[in-house]
């Protein structure tokens, strides 16, 4: 098993978003066994990416699993050669889990908290904006990735009512930034300024995306 995609992946947003963690995500990164001790005193779920994070005062603790036959595809099938079907599920739960990580432990520095709902409303940009990205010239591309990530997926089936509004609030809001995006920048080939617009995006605390969202949209 490689986490060597973890690393480009974690190396690929804070140069994209140009931040600094000053942390190694795959030192942070724990095998389903040790996930499911720190879980066992919980009711949490268990799923196949999971940012754990624990406060104690001022401390924080902080984990990510990603499932091991995930990260082993990846690394049969590396996703910078060639992104597809057969990869592109396992891409994709990483790259949410690295998102997850980056942007807790960039909070965390700057000491500003964050929400379940706004991690998964970056994770959501993150994933749709790499693709895009990843894409290159093809400016069709972006379109395409946004309908198969924003319409042709299905919630995981034991999501509880709370956790399902969450990804559909989160899945709502970055489909239609993806489409204020492709209409102020991708058609037009505008890609500095779409980097700029997505690093201040980035810096803008939960109510300040979604209202930046409605704005644009």
């Amino acid at each position: 098993m490689s986490r060597e995609t973890l690393t480009r992946l974690q190396r690929g947003l804070e140069e994209l978003y140009r931040i600094v963690t000053g942390v190694e995500v795959t030192d942070f990164v724990v095998d389903e066994g040790a996930r499911d001790a720190i879980l066992r005193a919980s009711d949490v779920r268990t799923a196949r990416e999971q940012l754990l994070v624990a406060e104690d005062g001022d401390d924080v603790s902080i984990a990510l699993f990603v499932d091991r036959d995930a990260l082993a595809n990846l690394a049969r099938r590396d996703p910078s050669d060639r992104l597809d079907d057969g990869n592109l599920g396992d891409f994709l739960l990483a790259l949410e889990g690295v998102s997850h990580f980056v942007y807790a432990v960039w909070c965390a520095r700057g000491d500003r908290t964050v929400t379940a709902l706004e991690l998964e409303l970056q994770a959501e940009v993150d994933k749709y904006v790499t693709c895009v990205l990843l894409a290159g010239a093809d400016r069709h591309a972006a379109p395409r990735w946004r309908r198969r990530l924003f319409e042709q997926f299905a919630y995981e089936p034991d999501l509880d009512a709370d956790e399902r509004d969450r990804y559909r609030v989160a899945n709502e809001n970055a489909k239609r930034y993806a489409a204020s995006l492709e209409r102020r920048f991708v058609a037009d080939r505008r890609v500095p300024a779409m980097l700029a617009e997505l690093r201040r995006f980035y810096r803008l605390p939960l109510g300040g995306k979604l209202a930046h969202i409605a704005q644009a949209a």
